[in-house]
């Protein structure tokens, strides 16, 4: 399956941003997906996982209670809604799917990766 990602952009600390993650196909219900994100000169770190049908997710300490991962299937799509934005959330994000229906948050565990968006925060 292939991943793009879009919805980033440039905003104010404090502001919102929703990213997309657009599947090329349906996955399967045993596929979970994920977000995570890379700044520059640091390694791509973990940020959201969701389960196929929605019931169970993940996320990093460091965006829990401000960032929100969602999927509709029906339309191949996964979100991550990004509230109460800080400059340290500036990154290059992507999004990945993993044949298992456990949410993890190790970038091994995925097998497909989409070319990422960049969300830049301003102080």
């Amino acid at each position: 399956v292939q991943l793009q990602a879009s919805g980033g952009g440039l905003v104010q600390a404090g502001g919102s941003l929703r990213l997309s993650c657009l599947a090329s196909r349906r996955t399967s219900s045993t596929y979970s997906m994920g977000w995570f994100r890379q700044a520059p000169g640091k390694e791509r770190e973990f940020v959201a996982a969701i389960s196929w049908d929605g019931r169970r997710t993940y996320y990093a300490d460091s965006v829990k209670g401000r960032f929100t991962v969602s999927r509709d299937n029906a339309k191949n799509n996964a979100y991550l809604q990004m509230n109460n934005l800080k400059p340290e959330d500036t990154a290059v994000y992507h999004c990945a799917v993993r044949s298992r229906s456990r949410v993890v948050d190790s970038t091994e565990s995925y097998d497909s990766w989409g070319q990422g968006t960049l969300v830049t925060v301003s102080s």
